[in-house]
């Protein structure tokens, strides 16, 4: 049976994330076939600094998510701090001021498993460095809808906890390093 074809990208990270994503959001080239979505803890009273950071270094536009938008290939969506990212089954974005999952909002599990019910076997989900168990339960989501779930690699991970946990609750999920995740979404915008 052949794979359905990837229709988007979630990606969540904690402690260590920036350097992390630094190694891999640049590389991704103009005309990326798909929409990513990216989750950082970011303290609720701090503003979010990333998307200034990541425009000024990545070829693909790179934007705060904003509510009710569509989900348009080719565009980076960072999670606003203090708000929950979801994609709702039209596709497009949600935010939500609900409680905190994991101690955290915006929380990783969140969307993951939002983006999980919208793409099915079309999401490509990630977890990478950080210090606690968010995104385990989303990632499991992630490959129960028929995803692809990813983990980086907890012995090369800035901070392992977080790969680890997901990896506890997910053992079907892909063990890559950073150069393995970067090279797995390079492909995905190859004809």
């Amino acid at each position: 049976m052949k794979r359905q074809a990837v229709s988007a990208v979630a990606i969540g990270a904690s402690a260590g994330a920036v350097q992390t994503l630094l190694k891999i959001l640049p590389a991704l080239p103009a005309g990326y076939p798909v929409p990513v979505f990216i989750v950082v803890h970011v303290p609720p009273d701090r503003e979010n600094a990333l998307v200034t950071l990541f425009a000024a270094k990545c070829p693909l536009p790179v934007k705060e998510a904003e509510d009710k938008e569509h989900a348009a290939p080719g565009v980076i969506y960072f999670a606003p701090s203090d708000y929950h990212l979801l994609v709702e089954a039209d596709r497009s974005l949600a935010l939500a001021l609900d409680e905190q999952v994991n101690h955290s909002r915006p929380a990783i599990d969140v969307l993951l498993e939002s983006a999980a019910d919208t793409y099915r076997a079309g999401l490509v989900g990630i977890v990478m460095t950080g210090a606690n168990h968010d995104g385990a339960a989303g990632l499991r989501a992630v490959a129960a809808a028929g995803g692809i779930a990813i983990v980086e690699d907890p012995d090369t991970a800035e901070t392992s906890i977080m790969p680890a946990s997901a990896l506890a609750a997910c053992p079907s999920a892909r063990i890559l390093d950073i150069a393995g995740i970067k090279s797995f979404l390079l492909k995905l915008g190859q004809p």
